[in-house]
């Protein structure tokens, strides 16, 4: 089962028997992970039958330093296409490649071991409570709106300290042709009760503008 079902010559049976393999295992390996990674179903689509590829990718190129150098490049483009996701996100596509990568060598048996083995790993890790800080699920990401025209410095200096347990600047860029500015803070309430009412004394010093308090997540994101 561990050996390799490949020979000198992939033959058509060969090839056809890892693709079934791999893209039943790439199903339940989407299926599984869909329970823990919150994404798009295209997303989980493209999860199930990115085994396949990959190792569709390894059986042809086969030795072939030049077919694997041009592979390489090709593969290299498609990042440029791709949009940034979650650390779960790639954890789940490296999983998946590294299974192709199994296949396409004819190890079916480590292929199989490799996607389900891991997303059974991961539901036991992620199960274990660890890391779970509560001061991570009270930071909050503030986006507030000002007008060109308000000197932003130390305008809202007094509605954070009365409002606000901790806040750090993270960043300010500008929106609406230039006309505007958006504030980002990285914020913790003192009591989330007064949500509302800080919201409130926040817009009577930004002309009613737009203001948002979300979740804080990667701060490459947070503008």
């Amino acid at each position: 089962m561990f050996d390799s079902i490949y020979t000198s010559t992939v033959t058509t049976t060969q090839f056809f028997l890892m693709t079934v393999a791999a893209l039943i295992s790439g199903l339940i390996y989407a299926w599984l992970m869909s329970f823990k990674v919150r994404s798009t179903k295209r997303y989980f689509v493209v999860i199930s039958i990115l085994p396949f590829v990959v190792s569709a990718v390894i059986t042809f190129v086969n030795g072939n330093i030049g077919a694997g150098v041009a592979i390489g490049g090709a593969f290299g483009l498609i990042r440029f296409r791709s949009a940034q996701g979650s650390s779960d996100e790639l954890a789940t596509i490296l999983i998946a490649m590294g299974s192709g990568i199994a296949f396409g060598m004819g190890y079916i048996g480590y292929g199989v071991v490799i996607l389900l083995g891991m997303a059974v790993f991961y539901f036991l890790v992620s199960m274990l409570p660890i890391f779970e800080h509560k001061s991570l699920s009270q930071d909050k990401l503030l986006r507030i709106t000002i007008p060109e025209s308000l000197e932003y410095t130390d305008a809202f200096d007094d509605t954070f300290k009365h409002y606000l347990k901790s806040v750090e600047n993270a960043g300010v860029k500008t929106t609406g042709m230039g006309s505007m500015f958006r504030l980002s803070f990285k914020i913790q309430m003192k009591n989330p009760s007064e949500e509302k009412a800080f919201i409130d004394e926040l817009r009577t010093k930004n002309g009613n503008l737009e203001i948002s308090i979300l979740p804080y997540t990667d701060p490459q994101n947070q503008l």
